[in-house]
C-alpha cells in the first residue's frame, strides 16, 4: 500500500487521505444507509407497524457500524501502527477511547 492510500495524515491537521477506492467504498454504504434513514421515516409517517420500524433501524444501525469497522481497520493498520512507529505511544489511548465509543451502541 502507498503511504499517500494508507488513510493517515500525520500532521497537526490529522485530515485522513483514504484511496480513491476507499472513499467510493464508504459513500457508497453511507448513501446506502441515507436511503435507509429516509425508509424509515417513511415507515413511521405511513404508521407501519413498530416491529417492523426497528427491524429497519437494526439494519441500518449494523450498516453504520460495517461502515466504523472498516474506518477502525484502516486506522489501526496505517494510522495507528504508523504513530507507534514514530514513538507517539498516546495513540493507544485514543484507540482505546474510540472503541469504547464504538461499544457504548
Amino acid at each position: 500500500m502507498f503511504p499517500e492510500d494508507n488513510g493517515c495524515d500525520l500532521s497537526s491537521d490529522r485530515k485522513s487521505h483514504h484511496s480513491e477506492q476507499v472513499k467510493k467504498n464508504l459513500v457508497t454504504r453511507l448513501n446506502r444507509i441515507e436511503g435507509q434513514i429516509r425508509g424509515i421515516k417513511g415507515l413511521i409517517e405511513r404508521d407501519t407497524y413498530c416491529d417492523d420500524v426497528i427491524t429497519q433501524i437494526s439494519a441500518t444501525q449494523s450498516a453504520l457500524n460495517s461502515v466504523a469497522k472498516i474506518l477502525l481497520e484502516g486506522h489501526l493498520k496505517n494510522c495507528v501502527v504508523e504513530r507507534i512507529q514514530d514513538g507517539e505511544m498516546e495513540v493507544v489511548d485514543e484507540v482505546l477511547v474510540t472503541i469504547q465509543k464504538l461499544m457504548k451502541k
